[in-house]
C-alpha cells in the first residue's frame, strides 16, 4: 500500500475509505492532510474503532454525510477543529464524517480505551450552539458577519487595522452555514471587497478582514 501522503494526492472517494480503515487500526496511527484535502470515514464500525480524532496541528472542518435518497446533498458543517482539540466519532452521524483540512493539518484516530483521556468541552456540541445563534439572526449581511466574527474569535490574529484568518472558505461552504445561496453570499462577499472590509491575505492563503466591521458584530461569541 502506498504512504498516507501519497494516497491522499491521489484521492479518490475509494482510497480515502481504505486510509481512514488503516487509521482505525487497534493502534491508532498519525495522519498529514495538505490543505484542501479531506478524509472519509465511511460508515459507524470505522467511526466506532476510530474512537477519537486529535487535531495535533492546524485548522480542520468536520461533517457529517448527509443522506438524500436519489440526490447528492453532500455533507454538512458540524463542527471546526485545531491544535489540541479531539472529538469522540462515535457520537457523530453514522452515515459517514468528512474531515477537511483548511491549513496543513497533523490528526491522528485514537482507538476507544486509549489512555490518552476525552476533553471535558464538547467541540461539536459548542459549534452546533454556536452555528445555530448565528442562523437564527434575520439577515443574511449580519449572518455573515457573525460568522466571520465566530472564526476570527477561534482562529484569528490581530493585524493592524486587520484581522487576519490563516484560512478562507469557499462560497457555497460559507452559505451551507449561513443559511442561504451561494449567488447570495457572492454578492455579498463582492459588496465586502468594494467597501474595503474583506482582502485577500498574504499569498492569497487566507483572509483580511477589516478590525471595525468584525468588532461590531451581531452576536458576543463566548
Amino acid at each position: 500500500m502506498l504512504p498516507f501522503q501519497d494516497q491522499l494526492t491521489a484521492s479518490p472517494r475509494s482510497v480515502l475509505q481504505d486510509v481512514a480503515l488503516q487509521l482505525a487500526a487497534p493502534h491508532g496511527g498519525c495522519l498529514h492532510l495538505a490543505a484542501g484535502r479531506s478524509l472519509l470515514l465511511p460508515d459507524r464500525r470505522a467511526a466506532d474503532r476510530a474512537g477519537v480524532l486529535a487535531v495535533l496541528e492546524g485548522v480542520a472542518r468536520v461533517a457529517c454525510e448527509a443522506v438524500c435518497p436519489g440526490v447528492d446533498c453532500g455533507a454538512f458543517t458540524v463542527a471546526f477543529l485545531q491544535e489540541g482539540e479531539q472529538v469522540a466519532l462515535q457520537q457523530l452521524c453514522a452515515e459517514g464524517i468528512v474531515i477537511e483540512a483548511l491549513t496543513p493539518v497533523r490528526m491522528r484516530l485514537q482507538c476507544s480505551g486509549s489512555e490518552a483521556p476525552l476533553q471535558l468541552v464538547d467541540p461539536v456540541s459548542d459549534w452546533t450552539l454556536q452555528l445555530l445563534r448565528l442562523r437564527h439572526l434575520p439577515l443574511a449581511e449580519r449572518r455573515l458577519q457573525a460568522l466571520l466574527a465566530l472564526l476570527v474569535q477561534r482562529f484569528g490574529r490581530r493585524c493592524g487595522g486587520s484581522y487576519a484568518l490563516p484560512f478562507r472558505l469557499s462560497h457555497g461552504r460559507i452559505a451551507e452555514l449561513i443559511g442561504t445561496t451561494r449567488v447570495t453570499t457572492t454578492r455579498m462577499l463582492s459588496r465586502m471587497r468594494q467597501q474595503h472590509q474583506l482582502a485577500d491575505g498574504d499569498g492569497g492563503a487566507g483572509l483580511l478582514l477589516a478590525a471595525a466591521w468584525i468588532e461590531a458584530a451581531p452576536l458576543i461569541v463566548t
